[in-house]
C-alpha cells in the first residue's frame, strides 16, 4: 500500500461526513485501495458491488470484515436467483428450438424480407434480454433489436408486432421456477430482483465500475439512497460500453464529485498520452503519471500484449502471430468469431444462416455487396475481407491453435475486453484508423482531419493506459501529427 495521496485523504474524510460521493478514478489511479481507506475508516457496516466475480474475490481479501463483497448477480442470487437454480443448469439449446416450442412454427414477411423462423426466435430472446438490462417495469417494442436491412419505421414497427407476443410468453415463461422451455440466465432473475423494488441492508454502498452500470443495476443502487450512504466509483472516460446497454451514471449523480487523478501503474511520459485522448472527451479528469516509474513510449519488438479495436482485428492479429510461430492467447476465446466464421460457411456454401448478424442475407455475394456499397454495412467490411482472404476454415483453426494464456508469449485482445488488465510491455494494433479528412484545409491547402470522436477517443485512453513499462502506439501513432492532439499533461 503507497502513501495515500492528498486526493485519497480528501476523499475519506467526504465519506465520514457521511456524503454521497462520486470517485472519478483515473486509470490506476488506486480505487479499490481508496475504498479500502473509506472502509477502514468507519465501524458501520457497508456493501461493496463489483462488476465481476474476479473483482468481487479480491475486495473481499482486501475490505475489513464489516464490508461484504459481492457481485450484483451474487446479491440478486441470495434474493430470489437461487429457487431457479434447477433452471439455470438445464442444458444448452438453440434459439429456434426455443422458439418452435413458444410456438414460432413459420416465417413472417416483413417489406422484400422474409424472417425466418429461426431469426424470429434470435429477435425474441434478444428483446428479453435487452429489457432485462433496462430499468423498464414492463416488455415493450423499443427492448426489440433492430435487425441488419430492416431500415424504416414501418419495418421496424412490423418486426415488433410480430416479436411482442412471443417475447410476452418468453417471460412469463421465465417467471416459472419449476419448470419452462426459454434457457434461464443471470440477467433473468437480477432484473426480477430489481422489479421487486430491493432494500440492501447496509449502512454505506459501494458500487465500482459505476460507468458500466446497466440502467437496471443503475436503478437499484439509487433507490438506496433514503437508507444508506451511497459511493459510485468509476472512470467515465471508460465508459465503452453504451452499444450492450450499460451508461454512464457518474456525471449526473447527485454526490459530492472528487477526483483520483495520481496513477501508480505507469509514468508522466504515459501519463501524457492518457490526457491527449481524455483532451477530446468530456471526463473530467487529467492524470499524472508516477515520477519513479520509468514507462517508455516507442517500439516494442515483441509485446506482451497486442490490443485492436475490433473482434475482427483481433483475429487478423492472431493469425499474424501464429503465423510468426508465437504462442497466442486471445482474451475470452474465439467463440465469437467462430460463431461468424461459421456463419459465413454457410453463406459462401448456398445455405441461410441463423446468425442475428447476418440472417437476412441470402448469400455470401450480397453480404459482400452489402459490406462495400451500403453505409451501414460498413462494419461488417473487415469481416468480408478477413473471410475473403483467409477463408472461414483458417480461422476456425486458427481458434482452435489457440494457447492458454498463462503459457502465451503474447496474447491478443480488444481494447474493450483488455479493460481492469495491464501488461508490462504493450502494442497497439493497426485497426485503429485516424478520423478521415474533412472539408476544410490548412494553410499549406492540405486536407484537416475532422476531430477525433468522443467512442474512438475513450477506447483508445482505455487501449493506451493499459501498459506499465513501455507503449507502442502502433496503429494510434497518428495522433502525433493529429492538429486537435493537445501537447503534454
Amino acid at each position: 500500500m503507497h502513501t495515500p495521496t492528498d486526493e485519497q485523504f480528501h476523499a475519506v474524510d467526504a465519506f465520514r461526513d457521511g456524503q454521497h460521493l462520486v470517485l472519478q478514478a483515473g486509470a490506476g489511479t488506486g480505487k479499490t485501495s481508496t475504498l479500502c481507506l473509506l472502509a477502514a475508516s468507519t465501524d458501520r457496516r457497508g456493501r461493496y458491488l463489483a462488476f465481476n466475480k474476479d473483482i468481487a474475490t479480491d475486495a473481499a481479501s482486501r475490505f475489513p470484515r464489516s464490508v461484504l463483497c459481492k457481485t450484483a448477480h451474487a446479491t440478486a442470487y441470495a434474493a430470489i436467483g437461487h429457487r431457479f437454480a434447477r433452471r439455470l443448469s438445464s442444458p444448452r439449446q438453440p434459439a429456434w428450438r426455443i422458439g418452435q416450442a413458444l410456438g414460432i412454427r413459420s416465417p413472417v414477411r416483413i417489406g422484400d424480407h422474409e424472417i425466418s423462423h429461426r431469426a424470429l426466435s434470435h429477435a425474441v430472446l434478444r428483446t428479453v434480454t435487452r429489457f432485462c438490462q433496462s430499468a423498464d417495469q414492463a416488455l415493450a417494442p423499443h427492448h426489440v433489436p433492430v435487425l441488419r436491412r430492416l431500415g424504416t419505421p414501418a419495418e421496424r414497427a412490423q418486426l415488433a408486432a410480430a416479436v411482442m407476443p412471443f417475447a410476452g410468453k418468453a417471460w412469463k415463461d421465465l417467471k416459472n421456477h419449476e419448470e419452462g422451455v426459454v434457457r434461464f440466465e443471470h440477467d433473468h432473475y437480477l432484473k426480477m430482483w430489481a422489479l421487486t423494488e430491493p432494500k440492501i441492508e447496509a449502512d454505506f454502498l459501494f458500487l465500482d465500475e459505476a460507468q458500466d452500470t446497466n440502467p437496471v443495476l443503475e436503478q437499484v443502487f439509487g433507490a438506496q439512497r433514503g437508507h444508506a450512504q451511497l459511493v459510485m466509483v468509476g472512470d467515465s472516460a471508460q465508459a465503452i460500453y453504451g452499444w450492450r446497454g450499460a451508461r454512464d451514471v457518474m456525471t449526473g449523480f447527485e454526490a459530492t464529485h472528487l477526483t483520483l487523478t495520481r496513477s501508480f501503474r505507469f509514468g508522466p511520459l504515459l501519463a501524457e498520452q492518457a490526457n491527449r485522448w481524455l483532451a477530446f472527451t468530456d471526463a473530467p479528469i487529467r492524470l499524472t503519471g508516477t515520477d519513479t516509474i520509468p514507462t517508455r513510449v516507442g517500439p516494442v519488438a515483441c509485446p506482451d500484449a497486442v490490443l485492436c479495436r475490433t473482434n475482427i482485428g483481433a483475429m487478423t492479429e492472431v493469425l499474424r502471430q501464429l503465423e510468426a510461430g508465437r504462442r497466442v492467447a486471445l482474451t475470452r476465446g474465439g467463440q465469437t468469431l467462430v460463431a461468424l466464421a461459421r456463419a459465413a460457411q454457410d453463406l459462401r456454401d448456398g445455405r441461410r444462416t441463423s446468425h442475428p448478424e447476418l440472417v437476412l442475407f441470402a448469400s455470401w455475394g450480397e453480404l459482400q455487396d452489402y459490406a462495400e456499397h451500403d453505409a451501414a454495412g460498413r462494419d461488417l467490411q473487415p469481416f468480408v475481407e478477413l473471410v475473403d482472404t483467409h477463408g472461414p476454415e483458417a480461422i476456425i483453426a486458427a481458434v482452435d491453435a489457440l494457447t492458454d494464456e498463462s503459457k502465451a508469449e503474447v496474447t491478443v485482445s480488444t481494447a474493450h475486453k483488455a479493460k481492469g488488465r495491464e501488461w508490462p510491455e504493450v502494442r497497439i494494433a493497426d485497426d485503429f484508423p485516424p478520423p478521415p479528412d474533412s472539408d476544410r484545409q490548412d494553410d499549406s491547402g492540405c486536407p484537416i482531419p475532422e476531430p477525433v470522436s468522443d467512442i474512438n477517443a475513450r477506447l483508445a485512453y482505455v487501449a493506451v493506459t493499459r501498459a506499465r513499462r513501455q507503449l507502442d502506439l502502433g496503429g494510434l501513432a497518428w495522433i502525433e501529427s493529429h492538429p486537435g492532439a493537445v501537447e503534454g499533461p
